[in-house]
């Protein structure tokens, strides 16, 4: 038996699991907080000190937890840019997270290169704010003292791995983090270093893509470290999701996610060809509005919580009496409909109760994922199962609904932290190759996620006028949104 660690480097804190390397058993966990300030006004910062994830991480392993540990994997928050000079020290603080600053910089990104097509063609993604290509256009044209100084560009993941080992020369990635950059191609494996250029206003160094199996080196003290990867590629890993397998994470907006044999290309650009960190790839599809739908819809009701949203809403019955909630209450992004609003449809005498209003917004939120899950179905991608994410996906509404809704069966693990046990499974993976125990094209087999398993049953049939409802309402709303 070996021992391995998975650390996940999230906006908000660092988790380390220390594992069985031949089962995934979790031995022992670390957590720590990143000290890092809010903003004025609160929400997240959308400038981070990297010396932060450090010092988190330290906290995290303290008390001997990486006692006897032989390899580390390491995932970390995806849509992060830490800029370096020639020296290799940071230019100014890491751009991280969704980052609305750089809306602009991505419709100027869009244009320079001649469309939507172009993008999707040349690395398999249209630019959207949050993305590290559009943050150095951002960077460019608001910082340029910042811009002219940045010779080497790393993400998260790769910093972190970068400074476990030492600071090396050589510096690396994995398909999964380059995948989610902008200017590398999953469907090629290369980088377009033309579109950094084009974001950036010069050429700057980039890390190494290695293999999903490669170890980025090794510490002095004999610590193995491998590739690393992005949080959303860890744990998709952690999960042990497979062909024909989806998941759809429950946040404040949502996002669905399937494995598939080739990348896609989306000019309509709700489609992401992220690659993932097996050497498959990783479609992901994002709607803007998921669990911000119930949050708005319960202060609506003046309910103090989710749960008791939850509550009302199992006294209605499916097709809440013909109310539907278009939730695009941000704008959305799937459909591409940036400037729109919600839309509440169906209003009558007998459908204007609270409890119908409370079931029509879990419909709703539904309905939305499950257009993202038609996007993928409709370009071949194929889907069996679903796993839900997410604290929602433990409320009762949300559990009744979605099996017919999705019209699949459901899947919902137990709480627990997938993306470290990803970057962990990772590093098993890595060590078991540099002994030649395992094959670098295939995985060690883990122990499955502890999860409820929901059937669409009888009630199929009723989900399906519930959805064909809602799409009728934005078909009528919204005609021809969804269409690629």
């Amino acid at each position: 038996m070996g021992i391995v660690a998975g650390l996940d480097s999230s906006p908000d804190f660092t988790r380390i699991v220390v594992c069985d390397s031949d089962t995934g058993a979790v031995l022992r966990q670390g957590y720590a907080p990143h000290p890092v300030e809010s903003p004025e006004g609160g929400g997240r910062p959308a400038d981070v000190d990297p010396q932060a994830w450090l010092l988190s991480l330290g906290e995290a392993a303290g008390g001997g937890l990486l006692e006897g540990v032989q390899a580390i994997g390491v995932s970390a928050q995806a849509n992060s840019v830490v800029p370096l000079d020639a020296q290799g020290n940071t230019v100014r603080p890491a751009m991280v997270g969704g980052d609305k600053r750089s809306q602009v910089a991505a419709a100027d990104l869009i244009d320079a290169l001649g469309g939507r097509e172009a993008w999707a063609q040349a690395v398999g993604c249209v630019p959207q704010a949050p993305q590290p290509v559009t943050k150095l256009r951002w960077l460019a044209r608001t910082e340029p003292e910042s811009a002219a100084r940045t010779a080497v560009l790393m993400q998260a993941h790769d910093w972190l791995v970068w400074q476990l080992l030492g600071r090396p020369v050589r510096r690396t990635t994995d398909r999964g983090g380059a995948s989610g950059t902008g200017y590398w191609s999953a469907a090629t494996g290369a980088y377009r270093s033309d579109l950094v250029e084009l974001a950036l206003g010069h050429q700057a160094l980039l890390p190494e893509v290695i293999g999903p199996a490669d170890a980025a080196g090794t510490t002095p003290e004999g610590l193995l470290i491998s590739a690393g990867t992005g949080e959303t590629q860890a744990a998709a890993f952690g999960l042990g999701i497979g062909l024909g397998d989806a998941v759809v994470s429950l946040g404040a907006s949502g996002s669905v996610m399937a494995v598939h044999t080739e990348p896609l290309v989306d000019q309509s650009g709700m489609i992401t060809a992220l690659a993932d960190a097996t050497g498959m790839h990783l479609p992901v599809v994002t709607t803007l509005n998921a669990v911000r739908t119930l949050r708005g819809t319960a202060e609506l009701l003046g309910l103090p919580d989710l749960e008791s949203l939850s509550d009302l809403a199992m006294k209605s019955t499916p097709g809440a009496h013909g109310l539907v909630l278009l939730p695009y209450l941000e704008g959305e992004r799937t459909p591409n409909l940036p400037h729109t609003a919600g839309t509440l449809a169906g209003l009558r005498r007998e459908s204007m109760k609270p409890e119908h209003l409370a079931r029509a917004a879990f419909e709703g939120m539904l309905c939305g994922l499950a257009d993202a899950l038609d996007v993928l179905r409709g370009r071949g991608v194929d889907v069996r199962r679903v796993f839900l994410l997410g604290a929602a996906a433990e409320l009762p509404a949300v559990q009744a609904a979605a099996p017919m809704l999705f019209g699949t069966q459901v899947v919902v693990p137990q709480p627990a932290d997938y993306a470290a046990i990803g970057s962990a499974r990772q590093a098993a993976w890595a060590l078991g190759v540099s002994q030649g125990t395992l094959d670098p094209r295939t995985p060690p087999v883990w122990q499955g996620a502890v999860a409820q398993v929901l059937e669409p049953g009888e009630e199929l049939a009723v989900g399906q006028a519930v959805r064909q409802q809602f799409v009728s309402v934005r078909e009528q709303t919204h005609p021809g949104a969804l269409r690629a």
